[in-house]
């Protein structure tokens, strides 16, 4: 007989509470509620207006998404269990109407609060005004709430970033979040800017210190609230759901895959032999739901309890490994419209990644933008080579140490979830194995669904991924003769004038 599920049971009939469902752990928790939790009785979504879009526009952009499409094709009535919200986590008193406030405040159950301000090169007034004071602001909220049952916060492994090793567990910030808090509210941008490098040391950006400061803002509404923490490490695409490889965005490493499977990147700083410790979009999506139901249906523990959600307990996965899986699949699952024969790859010496990029890519991206000027069409390779440099500047803290999260508490959630509970809602990335299949999935979607490219036109684009290769190997030896034959006319011409001296 097969087990029923304990956490889909729960969740039904349940009011839930998302922020930051455009994102993309967002949208992967809001369709895997709809999907394994359907008879939730209603789920907000706080969405502010944004870019001229007021929040049904943006509300119908996120269910346009490949993901919903089985939705809107066999069941679109599910939609309706969907009620979006008017609100922004950055504005005081959440820019809430007083009857949406009301209706939150009544039936409101379950909380996930992913919201954040990402950009890791976000200015400190704007980071912690999103992280930190609006995590505030939506506590105080849910203190009034009737009827809440979890609240789940959604953090990063890399708020701690000064300790090799993390545990499951909330630890003091160098400085009073409240006290940051009411900085940024009258410190001048600009003075902000000057302090933001020695206030955030030991942190490398915004985003990680103020995810730390918001984790105290959060521990101290506990035991007040049943809160529990997720802590992600790098999200990548997904594993299996919404569909495998999922991704919606170039951010991250699919991105700088994409950069140099087109052949505009072609040096990346990277320690190769240090671990990526990443977890698949859709195990997030999981382990919140899940955390969800156990919070909610055990007795209040005794401190807040905290989640690592990262690859620390599965066989290692070098970033070197990410790299060769990375160009196996994409000479497989070749892009259309590529500069130049992939050759690109990492290296742990800054001169040589310097010398490299400018070499290879500033130089070629600044004649080609010339020749493009020249023949009045518009120039676009500087630009890229901007918006590359900026994704590596954020990953490469990343890739170059090497880090150890604990993750007890989220293994004992999976053991404490029965067999159709760990089948529907896998917690943690133990059994993947299938990386090659994996990788393969992740740039065949990349391709598809972000660069809106043809599968039908990858045989054609294995064609030309031939000739760019031949002619690659052809410019590499001719580049060798030539150096060759400077060489040779130097020695030549030393050895004349030293003939001569003598």
């Amino acid at each position: 007989m097969s087990t029923e599920s304990d956490i889909s049971k729960f969740y039904a009939g349940q009011k839930i509470l998302i922020t930051g469902v455009s994102g993309f752990i967002g949208k992967v928790l809001l369709w895997k509620l709809l999907h394994s939790c359907p008879n939730v009785d209603t789920i907000y979504i706080l969405i502010r207006a944004k870019k001229g879009q007021n929040i049904n526009s943006r509300a119908e952009k996120i269910f346009k998404y490949p993901i919903y499409n089985n939705f809107r094709n066999e069941n679109p009535k599910i939609f309706e269990k969907v009620s979006v919200i008017a609100g922004d986590i950055s504005a005081e008193d959440l820019d809430l109407s007083e009857k949406d406030r009301q209706k939150l405040i009544d039936g409101v159950t379950v909380v996930f609060h992913i919201a954040a301000a990402l950009n890791m090169d976000a200015d400190l007034k704007s980071a912690v005004n999103t992280n930190c004071t609006g995590t505030l602001r939506l506590l105080k909220l849910c203190t009034e709430m009737k009827h809440l049952k979890a609240f789940l916060h959604t953090s990063t492994t890399y708020c701690y970033c000064d300790k090799d090793k993390t545990r499951e567990a909330v630890f003091p910030p160098m400085e009073d979040p409240y006290d940051i808090m009411h900085l940024v509210t009258w410190v001048y941008s600009d003075l902000a800017g000057t302090i933001t490098p020695s206030l955030i040391k030991p942190h490398p950006n915004t985003y990680t210190y103020t995810k730390r400061l918001a984790e105290k803002v959060v521990s101290d509404f506990f035991p007040q609230l049943p809160i529990a923490i997720v802590r992600p490490s790098i999200v990548i695409p997904s594993i299996k759901e919404p569909l495998p490889g999922w991704v919606d965005s170039l951010n991250g490493p699919v991105g700088l895959l994409i950069a140099g499977g087109k052949g505009v990147m072609r040096s990346m700083l990277c320690d190769g032999d240090t671990k990526a410790d990443v977890v698949a979009v859709d195990v997030v999506a999981n382990s919140l739901i899940a955390v969800g139901w156990k919070i909610a249906n055990e007795p209040k523990p005794s401190s807040l309890p905290v989640y690592n959600a990262s690859s620390s307990e599965m066989k290692p996965l070098y970033w070197k490994d990410v790299v060769d899986m990375g160009k196996e699949a994409i000479e497989k699952y070749p892009f259309e419209k590529v500069l130049w024969y992939p050759t690109g790859g990492i290296t742990s010496n800054e001169t040589i990644h310097v010398i490299i990029s400018f070499i290879f890519q500033w130089i070629p991206a600044y004649f080609i933008d010339f020749i493009m000027t020249l023949i009045g069409q518009p120039r676009f390779l500087v630009n890229v080579q901007k918006k590359i440099y900026q994704g590596q500047k954020v990953l490469q803290y990343f890739t170059t140490r090497e880090w150890h999260f604990d993750t007890e508490n989220m293994v004992n959630l999976k053991e404490s979830m029965n067999s159709t509970d760990q089948e529907i809602f896998p917690v943690t990335m133990k059994d993947f194995k299938d990386r090659t299949a994996y990788m393969d999935n992740a740039i065949k979607v990349a391709r598809h669904y972000i660069l809106k490219e043809d599968p039908a036109s990858i045989p054609q684009c294995q064609k030309k991924m031939r000739i760019l290769y031949i002619l690659d190997c052809f410019t590499r030896y001719v580049a060798v003769l030539l150096l060759f034959w400077i060489v040779v006319q130097i020695i030549a011409k030393l050895a004349v004038y030293y003939e001569f001296e003598a």
